[in-house]
């Protein structure tokens, strides 16, 4: 009995020593051999870095990939300075990393694409990708793409687009876009945009961007070129100079360097051109008759 329990156990780790064997080469012996798959040299099992697979592949680094389908485990990111290939399924490892990322990625340090990252994204550290971030994407302390980054989008301390950002959006620090911020924008400082701050902006302490709509909150102030909607902010609430305001502004003091149309409420409110009402304990409008240019609590311009 004792015989063939031994036996039995041999048996039974042959299969781990073998997978064991292989990660322990060094890397030019496991790239020299490329690949071992199991049973076919496309599906199945494999160990290596077999270009094209479906089902479950483990490799050290993936290099010069094509596409891989199913459950892609590896360990560093790819070393071409032409980043290649496709993994759909669910990538594996310390940073997964190829052109294009789609399902669920998860790395331990981070994970990113030369092009897009499409699915649920996970990256200890930070993700991002040269081109678009897409679905629910989580990086531990930031994320970024050079062009967009749509979907639930979260990062540690930072998210960033070299487009735009899209979705629910929470930086620990801040959010911004080169061109456009989108949806509900969560930052614990500030949420900028190179053109247009739109939808529900809350922000620790100031937001802005030429075009700001929609409801914005901050701790410190908003800013910007043309602003529609409601503004809210405890220190200021400023428009450059030709600027308009259209909506509602609240805040300690409303800095409208063009025209104003609608409400402003603040302890003081400025404004060169004004249609609507201020209300606050000092009511300046530049442009308005002799006589109304500066009022206690109420100035009006219809």
């Amino acid at each position: 009995m004792i015989l063939i329990r031994k036996k039995t156990a041999g048996k039974n780790l042959f299969p781990f020593m073998l997978v064991w064997l292989i990660f322990l080469l060094p890397d030019h012996a496991v790239f020299a051999a490329k690949s071992l798959t199991l049973p076919a040299k496309i599906w199945g099992i494999c160990f290596g870095n077999s270009p094209r697979f479906n089902g479950l592949r483990f490799n050290i680094i993936d290099e010069k990939i094509e596409v891989i389908n199913g459950i892609n485990i590896t360990l560093w990111k790819s070393r071409d300075k032409k980043i290649s290939g496709t993994v759909n399924g669910l990538s594996l490892g310390v940073i997964p990393y190829a052109a294009e990322l789609k399902g669920i990625q998860i790395g331990l340090l981070g994970s990113g694409a030369g092009d897009r990252v499409i699915g649920l994204n996970l990256g200890g550290l930070g993700m991002g990708a040269g081109e678009s971030v897409i679905g629910l994407n989580l990086g531990g302390l930031g994320m970024g793409a050079g062009e967009n980054v749509i979907g639930l989008n979260f990062g540690g301390l930072g998210m960033g687009a070299g487009e735009n950002v899209i979705g629910l959006n929470f930086g620990g620090l801040g959010v911004g876009a080169g061109e456009k911020v989108m949806g509900i924008t969560i930052a614990g400082l500030g949420a900028g945009a190179g053109e247009k701050l739109i939808g529900l902006t809350i922000c620790g302490l100031g937001a802005g961007a030429p075009t700001v709509v929609g409801l914005t909150i901050a701790g410190l102030g908003v800013g910007g070129n043309r602003i529609t909607g409601v503004s809210l902010a405890l220190g200021t609430i400023h428009i450059a100079e030709d600027g308009v305001y259209r909506g509602l502004a609240v805040s300690a003091f409303n800095y409208i360097k063009g025209t104003m149309k609608g409400v402003a409420i603040g302890i003081v409110n400025y404004a060169y051109r004004l249609k609507g009402l201020q209300i606050g304990l000092v009511n300046i409008v530049r442009d308005n008759p002799r006589g109304r240019v500066i009022l206690p609590i109420i100035n009006f311009n219809f």
